[in-house]
């Protein structure tokens, strides 16, 4: 009989170790890391809107200083920054602050970065609350719409 009991106490040892990680880490899943002027402020799990493209000089759409003006969306985040939160507020109050913004993908070691996409004069256009939990602490975030001028991947 203890032999039976053996396997399964094994088993469930095995599973609060894994709870225990996954509760150590609250961005494990979050493969995408949003990083303003240098600092991490929020990390996400989808992006889109990495894209640049040609167009003839009379059909372009200028952006308020004249360049390029494209956008990006981060989807599915989360964030304990109140920085990112004021940043766009300013925006909403007609005055935008245009940061560099990098869009890192972490390998899946969740450390490691394996590409990096940088955003020139960006601000932040729209921000969507996901649904709110009274337990979390974080800022839950569905999507985060970044206007920029220009795009490097590096």
């Amino acid at each position: 009989m203890a032999e039976a009991e053996a396997p399964e106490a094994a088993s469930l040892e095995l599973d609060s170790r894994a709870r225990a990680r996954v509760l150590a880490d609250p961005f494990r899943a979050y493969n995408l890391k949003l990083r303003i002027d240098g600092v991490n402020e929020g990390h996400f799990t989808q992006c889109s809107g990495l894209e640049v493209e040609a167009l003839v000089p009379h059909s372009r759409a200028r952006g308020p200083e004249g360049g390029v003006a494209r956008e990006l969306t981060l989807r599915h985040g989360v964030s304990q920054s109140a920085a990112l939160w004021s940043w766009f507020l300013a925006s909403m109050n007609g005055v935008p602050r245009r940061r560099e913004v990098s869009v890192l993908l972490l390998d899946a070691d969740e450390a490691t970065e394996r590409l990096r996409w940088t955003l020139t004069q960006a601000w932040p256009k729209k921000w969507r609350a996901a649904p709110l939990d009274a337990l979390g602490k974080r800022i839950a975030i569905d999507s985060l719409t970044l206007v920029f001028e220009s795009l490097t991947r590096g």
